[in-house]
């Protein structure tokens, strides 16, 4: 790891810093007479005061001010007067003898800060060296004056600005000296500004109350140093370790530092270390504040560290062990010295990380003794808690019994309100304490349901081929004599997941054994039996014996009086109506979906409105099923359900139709994971979306292309749409082979999760062939021939899906405008390398049924290509008006994307430029920003001039690069200067 002084997410205090105390914005205006400009910063230990005054220091010197700088230091009872001004002295006597010596001639009294002398009364019998508060009112109020005039004489050259630190540390005198500063008039700009550590100064601090004094002074300003946003704790982390960390260590980071700069750079360090770990340097910084407390204080502070976070004053009391006045007076004080933070009756450490290190301070016997006073108070109800704290307190206690049963319990109970991460997790640990075999006998717990209970929370979090996993573990463990409900239970589950991963398996030979195995009669469990295997058997497309099955579970469930189950049975059999008129399709899914919500069915309910987005989606009728995507998405949310199948696969569904109708923003903040808080193959399918539309606007996404290839066997969705981002990255690095390449390793991944001849092997075709095309008019002669053949066999491929088609499923405005993409491609293809080529009529009349085709599509960013490649084919036909009105179109819907690559495109067919449109189309925000690309300013420096982030700046350059059609920074510059944009 590496250390770094640059200072990170204080942009705004350094501002407020700099303009409070006149070094920016009026530095040039002093009116004498008025006291000095001052500044009291605060913030806890290690939150980044110092790094800000050395930002500070550096622009005050940029700006002709002179620095002085003191500090405080921590002596104890030995504290020396005066020090950070003995310091200053010493400084510039050193550096401007001259001007300390014209002082000290006026004021003799100054010498006596001098470092090495310090001698504050020089009157015969007083030993030198020896330093004494008791010195004269009248010698004190020189030295007072002395300094005064010192700083008034320091800034006759230039502004003076003193920098005092520490001052939680400074003795009385210092203190003094500093009201003394503050209160009295400068006749030249003098400024001020003193940092102290707000929580060290607990309520009988002496800083406290002066602090307070100071705040009523005119001229003095408090600026409090908060925590770091988690935007700036990355961007520290990633100066820290610019190697780079995983996000799991990295959210771990954010999380544990609470943007206390010092902790994160402590933390990076140990980054490979444990995850509850806190570093020796960081644990002896922090425990040092115990050492400050009596013994009752102590010993709450340490029972508070096993109960977590934050702990009840019940509970506290309770495990402590000491009496109530006791505990009252012991919680008085870790509060006052900021230990401790009162809430109501609850108290939490005011750093976590404090709590950690106190925790790790414990012995292990003190720890498992904690632990089991915790859990004793939380099961004879001395102390009111969850079944999870429980859980926790009874395994780390070693009462695994207690542990096992809360557990359980700690599940349900978060399953019940929407937390399936958190069940799935309860329910694990549950799981891991029946792996011992004289608990799984003694214990009353269903082992079958348990898994069930485990498989559908990871399921329903996000991560279904964990739930796959656990499933199939469990099935090979399940014992001989083992309930014959078990293994149905478990077979069912597991087809249900298989239906929903990329698998070998077969889930319909998994649903059938499942119905096989389960008990006749008519009981939930066959029910569930029945419902799950109508569902697969529907998904696969073997409607008929779906929907037999169906009915069967329909009628069983509402005889049982399982209306949950019911409505799921009636969602399948109403997906089941595709082979009929969309109309009756629909109707039934409107009446599944409000059956749904009257009996609390929230996963049917999700399901039927995925469905119906579908269906709207496959017609091209993109509003209505947008409308319909929404409701599920947010649906889900609502519950607590983000990634469950079908509520994520809506939000998935709703950014692909933005990107296509060209609401690119909306894309972008469907498809943006905040902080990495998405589970693995849903975040790398939605990063697939987001890289589509960076790639679009010009953004190089080649890294995180890569990054996306682990994940092409677990989801074809990520494989379809990361292999048309790798395509374009090879077809823009002008490389044919990789272009090829990165199709065939396409082809190959989904023929075999899913059929050789999967239906948008067409659009990946005719996506290869658009990349290639720039390419074939450079081919040398004698390789023109192999290439045909390349660009003929894709040609062919596309036409095989379209041959194999079910008949009898409906070919939608997309599947139909990708077809004729590829056709007019591979004439292009022809054309261009002059084998077999087409009639120019036959060329012009593809290329315009393929934009007649997008426009019924409405997939704005394709139609604008498709128009692209005809003003190409027009021109070269002669027809220079209609390849202006196809080049016109496509150009005025490239800058509404921002999609810089076509526009450099459409500015290589040559013809009129609408850089002037573009011009007029800046935004005042991009006008100011395009002002200071001219200035040659990067984006970090525009970030930090206009307040807003690095990234935000970086989208607003790549609109600005669009609008005016230029391929760089420079051009744009250009552009702007020849415009009259910019001075």
């Amino acid at each position: 790891m590496t250390t770094t002084r640059t200072l990170v997410g204080r942009d705004r205090e350094l501002t407020d810093t700099a303009a409070a105390l006149g070094v920016v914005g009026e530095e040039a205006r002093h009116d004498p007479g008025l006291p000095a400009r001052v500044v009291l910063l605060s913030g806890d230990a290690g939150v980044g005061k110092t790094r800000l005054l050395t930002a500070l220091r550096d622009l005050a010197v940029d700006r002709g001010w002179r620095v002085l700088a003191g500090h405080c230091l921590d002596l104890g009872d030995s504290a020396l007067p005066y020090l950070p001004f003995s310091e200053v002295l010493g400084r510039l006597a050193a550096d401007r003898p001259e001007l300390v010596a014209r002082v000290s001639a006026e004021q003799p009294v100054l010498l006596r800060l001098q470092p090495g002398r310090r001698v504050l009364d020089t009157r015969p019998g007083r030993a030198e060296g020896a330093d004494r508060d008791e010195t004269s009112a009248l010698a004190r109020g020189d030295l007072f004056e002395a300094v005064h005039a010192l700083l008034e004489a320091a800034a006759e050259e230039a502004p003076v600005l003193l920098v005092v630190e520490d001052a939680h540390w400074a003795d009385r005198s210092t203190r003094d000296l500093l009201s003394f500063l503050f209160s009295r008039p400068f006749a030249r700009p003098v400024a001020v500004v003193a940092s102290y550590r707000s929580d060290d100064l607990h309520r009988r601090h002496p800083l406290r109350r002066q602090v307070a004094e100071w705040s009523r002074l005119p001229g003095v300003v408090r600026i409090a140093l908060g925590p770091l946003p988690d935007d700036a704790v990355r961007e520290l982390v990633a100066q820290l370790a610019p190697d780079g960390l995983d996000e799991r260590a990295l959210r771990t980071i954010v999380d544990r530092a609470e943007g206390n700069a010092f902790f994160v750079e402590e933390l990076t360090s140990a980054a490979h270390g444990p995850g509850d770990w806190v570093p020796t340097d960081l644990a002896d910084l922090l425990l040092v504040r115990l050492d400050r407390l009596g013994d009752a204080a102590r010993r709450l502070v340490r029972t508070a560290s096993a109960a977590g976070r934050k702990v009840s004053h019940e509970a506290l009391e309770a495990a402590s062990g000491l009496d109530p006045a006791a505990v009252d007076e012991g919680l008085r004080e870790a509060v006052e010295m900021n230990v401790l933070v009162a809430d109501g009756a609850v108290y939490s450490f005011r750093h976590a990380l404090l709590g950690e290190a106190v925790y790790d301070d414990l012995l292990p016997g003190e720890r498992v003794r904690l632990h089991a006073q915790y859990a004793a108070a939380l099961r004879d109800g001395r102390a009111h808690g969850t079944a999870a704290e429980l859980a926790r307190h009874a395994r780390l206690a070693l009462d695994l019994d207690t542990a096992l049963l809360a557990s359980v319990r700690a599940g349900r109970e978060a399953t019940a309100v929407g937390g399936p991460g958190e069940a799935a997790l309860h329910y694990e640990q549950a799981l891991e304490l029946l792996a011992d075999p004289r608990r799984q006998a003694d214990a009353d717990v269903d082992l079958s349901k348990l898994v069930v209970s485990a498989a559908d929370a990871l399921t329903q979090s996000g991560e279904p081929e964990r739930a796959a996993a656990l499933l199939r573990e469990h099935l090979g463990l399940l014992p001989s004599d083992a309930s014959p409900l078990w293994r149905p239970r478990l077979l069912t589950a597991y087809a249900a997941v298989l239906l929903i991963i990329e698998t070998d398996l077969d889930p319909a030979a998994v649903a059938a054994e499942a119905a096989a195995l389960a008990p006749v009669g008519e009981t939930p469990l066959r029910a569930r039996v029945l419902t799950t295997q109508a569902n697969v058997l529907g998904s696969l497309g073997r409607w008929e014996e779906a929907e037999a099955v169906g009915l069967d579970a329909l009628a069983m469930a509402e005889r049982l009086d399982l209306p949950e189950l019911a409505s799921e049975a009636i969602t399948t059999l109403s997906a089941l109506k595709k082979t009929g008129p969309k109309e009756g399709l629909r109707a039934a899914l409107v009446d599944a979906v409000e059956r749904a919500e009257g009996s609390g069915a929230i996963h049917a309910e999700l399901r039927g409105r995925f469905f119906l987005g579908r269906s709207y989606q496959d017609w091209g009728e993109l509003d209505t099923a947008a409308d319909w995507f929404r409701g599920g998405m947010e649906r889900a949310v609502a519950v607590g359900l983000p990634w469950a199948p079908y509520g994520f696969e809506a939000r998935w569904q709703l950014s692909l139709i933005e990107l296509v109708r060209g609401d690119w923003d909306a894309a972008l903040a469907l498809s943006t994971v905040v902080d990495g808080d998405a589970p693995p193959v849903p975040g790398a399918i939605l990063e697939a979306v987001r890289l589509q539309v960076l790639q679009g606007r010009g953004v190089e996404v080649g890294a995180e292309v890569r990054a996306l290839r682990r994940f092409w066997e677990r989801e074809g969705g990520v494989a379809i749409h990361a292999a048309e981002l790798a395509l374009v990255w090879a077809g823009r690095a002008g490389d044919g082979q990789a272009v090829l390449a990165a199709y065939a390793d396409a082809v190959d991944v989904l023929g075999r999760i899913w059929h050789p001849w999967f239906s948008a092997r067409i659009r990946l075709a005719a996506a290869a062939l658009r990349e290639l095309a720039p390419l074939l008019p450079r081919v040398p002669a004698g390789e023109r021939a192999a290439w045909a053949a390349e660009a003929d066999r894709l040609h062919a491929d596309g036409r095989e899906v379209l041959d194999r088609a079910d008949p009898s499923v409906h070919w939608g405005p997309e599947g139909r405008a990708w077809a004729a993409r590829l056709r007019a491609e591979a004439l292009r293809a022809a054309w261009l390398l002059g084998v077999d080529p087409p009639s120019q009529d036959d060329l012009v009349a593809a290329w315009r049924a393929a934009v007649a085709a997008f426009e019924d599509h409405g997939h704005v960013h394709e139609l604008a290509r498709t128009r692209t490649a005809l003003a190409g084919v027009l021109r070269a036909a002669g027809d220079p008006a209609g390849a202006r009105e196809a080049a016109d179109a496509a150009r005025a819907a490239a800058h509404r994307l921002g999609a810089a690559p076509l526009l450099a495109e459409l500015r290589a067919l040559g013809g009129p430029t609408s850089r002037a449109e573009a011009s007029d189309a800046l935004t005042a925000r991009e006008a100011e920003i395009l002002a200071l690309v001219a200035e040659g300013r990067s984006n970090g420096e525009i970030g930090k001039q206009l307040f807003i982030s690095t990234k935000t700046v970086s989208v607003h350059v790549s609109r600005i690069l669009a609008k005016l059609g230029a391929a760089g920074r420079t051009e744009a510059a250009a552009i702007a200067r020849r415009r009259g944009l910019v001075d």
